[in-house]
């Protein structure tokens, strides 16, 4: 059925016609994309005309006219109407009663509709007020009625956009900044508003606008194409969920994928992502011509002409590097550049741009892009000093490489770059794509330049460190791998290319192992040390592991982590320089402790104490309040069973997070009788403040004599906040590491974090008659990866069958 039978089915059908017509086209397997929504905006034309025609009668000076997205003829399955009812002042009476004719129908239907009814001057009026209705107005369109009221309109509207555009340009741009510190940058958003978001619908729709103003144009390769999918997706999403909504949300990707013919959810969020970064960076030139174009004008003509002595003034031109020069606030190429004869020159032009702080042109990185000719391998000296200058430029590097990539040029340079562009990140503690990341890693690495003695390796590594993830399995050894050959190819030589691949394959060493193991058991420092293999290389690993996890997201980094990954860093820098790490010793109580287990010996009951730990700001830092890494909790208790899981619930229950957790007897001085466990723990509210230690105190010793129903509480608490839905959570893992301790055996757990997950580790190892030596707890967003370092009854390792069979049973009572 083409779209004239179905508008001729509506039109004859009426109100239910139209809807089945609208239902039949919706529902055509061989029509979507524009054609799709062209359709449906002729299909309600027609249906409008008609409901104008029988409601108008012969009134005249009046038009029914579509604006914004209608305007342009591209109805989303759920889009709204956009109506304006144009009169010229007549029978307001009878235009009251034409309106109705119109909306009702509509609203009997269901169809979200947003109306107006104005006169020409109205309009207008309106327009100059709300940039809104001004925008929506551009795109107005004729449906009925009176055809030069509408004209006229238009042309009114176009004259007084192209008239106010210097004073109405700055301030829509400013409400663009806004709208995207709101809704954030679409290109990296996991559930983005397909919209409202920077890079999305509503900035390709502005960019129309500006192109209307005459002001400036934004460059048009690519543009409509990236609209013309996002505009896809939306009509996926609204057919998937039967919303009008924007947002894609985790639980629709799949199924949009799907509807889209889409591979999963990671093709169809990298295709949005590839579109909003093409319009992303469209914005970002449009604006920048219109801010030169506004500050041309604001010069006087007259004063123009008197400081060029009667000819055109020419724009003055600084040499920033050979074939490189800044003209009006960009890099340009120099007149004498010959990109076709200088393999080298876009990479000397994007490293002066970005020490300059300046942006590329476009027009600059167009023509190299059309003139690149490749480099020989392995890479000049110069092509590579000018990589690692780029990189190390700090901030500026993240517009100047997103120009470049905009053409192509990176991966021209890198071609392992296209298997992790626009790449999403299903992490809650990544808020970049994994490009992006690479990118920001690189950027906080060039602040820890003066840190280490070849900081050219730790900015090449800081770019390379996740290349693997364009891969499948591990993405540090496909990582190791691929740097290999791609540092070959820069340039660097053998001992060079080993010390990168070796930073790539252990770029998570430090991190985990300090959040995750005992620092103080001499096989987690020597296991270490070997992997890294040189003081050279740990100082820069040090590096590159803060700047990874900087440029990962707030989650990923904290003073307590910092102060682990030192502590970590000191000790196998130790080992390296031929130190062999003691065998740990039972250190003698403090004065605390001692009072605090004669205290509990003699109450029969366990009794704590609270102290903040601080440490100092950082050298770099300006001075200031030290900054808290956490509250010291010390608790001493009777030995007895139950200890580890009756702390961990009573934590849970005052919201406390655990950081660390430390557990052991402690030898009491002469003469006092009994056995006391000492539990040294850090932990950190969720929010708001920290409980008085005497309410601890008390759910403590309930929860250790069996009144308290922590589990219980637990639950009851878990049930009273309903779960958003989402990805579903990967199932919880155990694995025992036995190389890790010769002291103990080591068990790590990976489950989603959720209030009480320790209450219910701590209590799962308890039933399996295990003694937890220490444990070592890590969060990162939504993924709890905790490692225990357990003993048998007697304090030796598990035997090897009898570890296996403990990290079973818990992942089965995790699992449950």
């Amino acid at each position: 059925m083409t779209s004239t039978d179905v508008s001729k089915d509506a039109e004859g059908s009426g109100p239910s016609g139209y809807a089945a017509a609208r239902l039949r086209l919706l529902t055509e397997e061989a029509r979507s994309g524009p054609p799709r929504r062209a359709a449906l905006a002729e299909l309600t034309d027609e249906w409008l005309t008609g409901l104008f025609a029988a409601g108008a009668g012969g009134l005249r000076g009046v038009s029914l006219v579509a604006v914004g997205g209608y305007g342009r003829g591209e109805l989303s399955p759920r889009s709204d109407l956009d109506l304006l009812l144009l009169h010229d002042g007549g029978d307001s009476k009878a235009v009251a009663a034409l309106a109705d004719r119109i909306w009702y129908p509509v609203w009997d239907l269901g169809l979200a509709l947003d109306h107006s009814v104005r006169t020409p001057a109205e309009a207008r009026r309106t327009a100059g007020e709300d940039l809104k209705v001004q925008l929506g107005l551009l795109d107005a369109r004729h449906i009925a009625g009176d055809l030069g009221l509408t004209a006229g309109l238009r042309t009114s509207v176009l004259a007084d956009w192209r008239n106010q555009a210097p004073k109405r340009l700055p301030e829509l741009q400013e409400l663009s900044a806004e709208r995207a510190e709101r809704q954030g940058e679409l290109q990296y958003l996991l559930e983005p508003d397909l919209k409202e978001a920077r890079g999305g619908l509503r900035d390709a729709t502005i960019l129309r606008a500006v192109a209307a103003s005459w002001l400036a144009d934004a460059p048009r390769e690519g543009l409509d194409g990236a609209r013309r999918r996002l505009l896809d997706v939306r009509d996926a999403l609204h057919l998937t969920t039967g919303r009008a909504t924007d947002r894609l949300s985790l639980q629709e990707q799949d199924q949009v994928a799907a509807e889209l013919g889409l591979l999963d959810a990671d093709t169809l969020l990298r295709q949005v992502y590839e579109s909003a970064r093409v319009i992303s960076y469209a914005s970002d030139v449009t604006w920048r011509e219109v801010g030169r174009v506004l500050r041309a004008r604001a010069v006087r003509p007259r004063l123009r002409a008197m400081l060029s002595g009667g000819a055109k003034p020419t724009a003055e031109r600084s040499p920033l590097a050979e074939g490189v020069v800044e003209q009006d606030g960009e890099v340009v190429l120099a007149r004498a550049a010959r990109p076709e004869r200088d393999p080298v020159l876009p990479l000397r032009a994007a490293a002066a741009a970005a020490q300059a702080g300046l942006p590329l042109s476009l027009h600059a990185v167009r023509r190299m892009a059309a003139n690149v000719r490749p480099l020989p391998t392995p890479w000049p000296a110069e092509a590579r000093e000018q990589l690692v200058t780029l990189l190390g430029s700090g901030r500026p590097t993240v517009e100047v490489w997103e120009a470049l990539e905009a053409e192509g040029l990176i991966t021209h340079f890198l071609p392992d770059w296209e298997r992790v562009r626009c790449r999403p990140q299903r992490n809650a503690v990544h808020i970049w794509t994994v490009d992006r990341h690479l990118i920001e890693t690189a950027v906080r690495a060039s602040e820890f330049t003066r840190r280490v003695h070849r900081p050219d390796l730790l900015l090449v590594a800081a770019l390379l460190h996740d290349i693997g993830k364009g891969w499948p399995g591990d993405h540090s050894v496909a990582g190791e791998i691929i740097v290999k050959d791609v540092a070959a190819r820069i340039g660097f030589d053998r001992d060079d290319v080993t010390v990168l691949s070796t930073l790539v394959r252990h770029h998570l060493l430090l991190v985990e192992t300090a959040t995750r193991r005992d620092l103080e058991d001499p096989a987690t420092v020597r296991s270490v040390a070997e992997a890294v293999g040189s003081q050279g290389t740990l100082e820069l690993l040090h590096a590159l592991t803060e700047a990874d996890a900087l440029a990962t997201g707030p989650a990923a980094w904290s003073s307590w982590r910092g102060s682990l990954v030192a502590d970590l860093v000191k000790r196998v820098g130790a080992v390296l320089a031929g130190d062999d790490p003691a065998e740990p010793e039972a250190a003698a109580p403090t004065a605390e402790q001692e009072r605090l287990a004669i205290e509990a010996i003699a109450t029969g009951s366990p009794v704590l104490a609270l102290r903040a730990q601080t440490e100092p700001p950082a050298e770099e830092q300006a001075p200031g309040d030290p900054e808290p890494l956490g509250v010291e909790l010390l608790i001493a208790v009777p030995d007895q069973p139950g200890v580890l899981p009756a702390v961990a619930g009573v934590l849970a229950m005052h919201r406390l997070t655990v950081r660390t957790a430390e557990l052991s007897a402690l030898d009491l001085p002469d003469g006092v009788e009994g056995a006391v466990l000492l539990l040294n723990w850090r932990v950190a509210a969720e929010y708001g403040s920290l409980p008085q230690a005497a309410r601890l105190r008390a759910d403590l010793v309930r929860a250790l004599d069996g009144s308290l129903d922590i589990a219980g509480r637990l639950a009851e608490r878990d049930a009273a906040y309903p779960r958003r839905r989402g990805v579903v959570a990967p199932p919880p893992r155990v694995t025992v590491h036995p190389a890790a301790s010769r002291l103990a055996t080591v068990i790590e757990v990976r489950a989603q974090d959720a209030p009480g997950l320790l209450f219910r580790i701590g209590r799962a190892l308890e039933d399996a008659s295990v003694r937890v030596r220490s444990a070592h707890v890590s969060t990162l967003g939504a993924n709890a990866v905790d490692a225990f370092y357990v003993t048998g009854p007697e304090g030796a390792p598990l035997p090897g069958e009898e570890a296996a069979a403990v990290a079973r049973k818990l992942e089965e009572t995790l699992r449950g």
